[in-house]
């Protein structure tokens, strides 16, 4: 295993990629998804199962662990890897994003932002400096760059003002992060809807010669052709051997083409955090396990599927623990559902490695539609 962070580029297919990041804590497959854990968790999982499942690596979130229990605490614990049982890499973010949402708790200005926090109203102040510090205490292996998030739609000018403050700190950061072998910190690409910005912002950010890019400021109210539009603007303007990251992205038929217009990593909640509220994600499209017609359905979810959760229960039963309020429902889904992004990263990555990515999505695509066809004609 190398000691140091690598990507290196195996195929691509198009604008599709695949890839590899090696670094001290593990190699990461890409095409990847990252499933979120927010405080140290990937909700309703053993983090052993989401290994089992394929993740190479998740997410951790600096803005929650510094609130509770404490990025010291953690660090005094022996890291976030050993507090939470999770010898592999783990990504934090700098929670710029959290902060964006605590509106009417917070105040920003060049240093950083200050804030109350959602548990107890105690006052932080984050700046760029003191996030690297958060990200270095928990021993993250990829640490993302303090930045503004500006919720869409906004005025340009607005926009402007985020983009071109999230790049003064992205310098900071760059000096606060020092040179941490193995370990990586991402720049994060802003410019909103603004095609003219967002070149900017990647152009600015790849001359400082980081390991990543990430593209942020997307999937926050925008229309998915939007953010297809976005990527397909910012991708020629970052380094073709590093590995790019879209935050926060999403549904399954958003992976599929955002891989299809060029990028390698994601993080998303909505696996887990549909998986707690019934709803599932499987090769058949997805699947409302709330609805009446389920509560006699004996057919699993998938009966061709790998995951337990999505061959071994009845849709009967997985409707009742739902209806019922059973954690067990809850469980099960989530674990169905970060069982198919994994499965389904698995397919892009082969796919990409065969030359067949624009086959895989056709079908993969039809695939969806057709079932959920027949779950309509079903409900009728």
């Amino acid at each position: 295993m190398t000691e140091r962070f690598e990507f290196k580029l195996l195929a691509t297919d198009g604008k599709a990629r695949r890839g590899e990041v090696t670094m001290p804590r593990g190699t990461i497959r890409t095409p990847a998804f990252m499933p979120v854990g927010t405080v140290g968790t990937v909700k309703a999982m053993y983090l052993g199962q989401v290994r089992e499942l394929g993740a190479d690596i998740i997410l951790g979130n600096t803005y929650h662990l510094m609130l509770r229990p404490g990025a010291e605490r953690v660090a005094r614990l022996g890291g976030l890897h050993e507090f939470i049982r999770w010898p592999y890499p783990i990504l934090t973010d700098s929670g710029g994003f959290q902060v964006m949402s605590l509106e009417g708790l917070r105040k920003l200005d060049e240093q950083g932002v200050t804030f109350k926090s959602h548990v107890d109203g105690s006052l932080h102040h984050m700046s760029p400096e003191r996030s690297i510090e958060i990200q270095g205490l928990l021993d993250s292996d990829i640490q993302m760059q303090l930045d503004e998030c500006v919720r869409l739609p906004a005025e340009p000018k607005e926009i402007e003002r985020a983009m071109e403050m999230s790049y003064r700190w992205a310098e900071r950061c760059k000096v606060a992060f020092g040179d941490q072998p193995g370990k990586a910190m991402f720049g994060i690409v802003q410019g909103g809807d603004i095609p003219e910005l967002r070149v900017r912002s990647a152009q600015a950010l790849a001359g400082l010669d980081l390991k990543g890019y990430a593209i942020g400021g997307l999937a926050v109210g925008e229309p998915q052709g939007v953010m297809l539009d976005m990527i397909d603007t910012t991708c020629p303007h970052l380094p073709t051997e590093k590995p790019r990251y879209l935050m926060g992205v999403g549904t399954p038929d958003d992976i599929l083409k955002s891989v299809a217009h060029g990028i390698d990593m994601f993080d998303c909640v909505m696996p887990t955090r549909s998986g707690r509220h019934g709803l599932a994600f499987t090769r058949h499209g997805r699947i409302n396990i709330r609805n009446a017609r389920h509560a006699e359905d004996t057919r699993p979810l998938d009966e061709q599927s790998a995951c337990p959760a999505s061959r071994d229960y009845s849709r009967a039963y997985l409707h009742h623990l739902v209806r019922a309020n059973e954690s067990l429902g809850g469980m099960l889904l989530t674990w169905n559902n970060l069982a198919y992004y994994q499965e389904l990263m698995a397919g892009i990555r082969a796919a990409i490695e065969q030359g067949r990515y624009a086959d895989f999505m056709a079908e993969t695509q039809e695939a969806w539609a057709r079932g959920e066809a027949e779950a309509k004609r079903a409900a009728a």
